[in-house]
């Protein structure tokens, strides 16, 4: 499939359309997580015969698909999500955009889509933060959350991959994923469903990996949890990935994370926790951890803290876990030292305060 490189970008400064939320007060003092919407959307087209498009900026507004479109019918959808932050000096800037920008290409080529050229994504984010990153203030709790998404626009109802597609990038005030406070978060271990299947798209982001999630996050939700915490599919006893965040767990003083096994998501955050774990001093491991290794750690004493992460929960803690095996609480049940010196490492960088790797921070001028 073509990756025709996309042309120059032909911004369009349209007056905002109705379709957003408007840059009001309720919105900047308390965003919440996903519906605080700004005023803008950068938008491309790819077909078989023009490649990719140029990058359009327009107003925030409606789509308007046929009832056949590929996309909403054989889940030719993939997506992405990063954040741009309030830098020390004023400035804003994005942080490990490329890394975004590879996997989005990667999630793409696996569901037979074009993939959108790095330098294309990038431009993509440069647009839209540049219009809309006045909704962002110096509220060290906010940050702009950008969503890029793609999927197929042709409208065929044959069973093939569509010969068109829709790139969008559009992004929202975004505040805590779980409230504003860290609060240790209460988790159901997932044993009636799989997440993925072996050889399937665990370790891409598309659409279609999270709607067969949504049922036991309900029936999570119903038992007092905020979370699933999801097993490998084969044995049923291997830990892999809590919904869509990854998971670490310190044990006897070293911080592991569960392997890539080709099931579970490789989180940017997940990487930047390892690199940052063993810039903090702490040994740093990729392994397996079994749901039964992980009650008796805690009922021993050897794992003290486990923690979610990820683009929308950053750095949260897990403090309580229910399962039909027997419940277990993590250490005291409290957030740890070392879940809290990690989360406030990852947001010294994200926001300046601290270096990170060469180009983590990608400047928006």
């Amino acid at each position: 499939m073509s990756t025709t490189t996309i042309g120059t970008t032909t911004p369009d400064t349209t007056t905002p359309g109705t379709a957003t939320v408007g840059r009001n007060s309720k919105a900047l003092g308390d965003p919440g997580h996903g519906d605080a919407f700004t005023d803008h959307l950068v938008t491309t087209r790819w077909t078989a015969d023009t490649g990719w498009q140029p990058l359009s900026l327009g107003p925030l507004r409606e789509l308007s698909l046929h009832p056949a479109t590929i996309g909403l019918h054989y889940g030719q959808s993939v997506f992405e999500g990063l954040k741009a932050f309030v830098q020390q000096d004023g400035s804003v800037a994005v942080f490990r955009p490329r890394l975004n920008a590879a996997r989005f290409a990667r999630s793409a080529a696996r569901l037979a889509m074009p993939e959108l050229p790095e330098e294309a994504f990038l431009s993509a984010i440069d647009l839209l933060v540049r219009a809309d990153a006045r909704w962002l203030t110096d509220n060290p709790r906010h940050a702009l959350y950008l969503r890029p998404v793609m999927f197929g626009s042709e409208a065929n109802l044959m069973l093939r991959e569509s010969h068109e597609y829709t790139f969008l990038l559009m992004a929202f005030l975004a505040g805590g994923f779980f409230g504003d406070t860290v609060e240790p978060l209460t988790v159901m271990v997932g044993r009636d469903h799989a997440r993925v299947m072996p050889g399937g798209t665990g370790d891409v982001k598309c659409a279609a990996n999270y709607g067969p999630t949504l049922l036991a996050q309900r029936r999570a939700r119903e038992a007092g949890c905020q979370q699933v915490v999801w097993l490998d599919p084969v044995e049923r006893r291997w830990v892999e990935e809590m919904g869509g965040m990854n998971l670490f767990f310190v044990i006897d003083g070293e911080v592991v994370t569960p392997e890539l096994s080709g099931n579970l998501l490789p989180g940017v955050t997940r990487d930047s926790l390892l690199t940052l774990a063993a810039r903090e001093g702490y040994a740093v491991r990729e392994g397996r951890i079994s749901i039964d290794d992980w009650r008796e750690g805690c009922r021993t004493g050897a794992i003290t803290e486990t923690f979610a992460c990820g683009t929308a929960a950053v750095v949260t803690p897990v403090g309580r876990v229910r399962d039909t095996e027997g419940d277990f609480t993590v250490g005291t049940g409290a957030e740890g030292a070392v879940t809290s010196r990690l989360r406030t490492a990852l947001v010294d960088v994200q926001h300046g305060r601290a270096p990170g790797q060469p180009g983590w921070l990608h400047r928006i001028s």
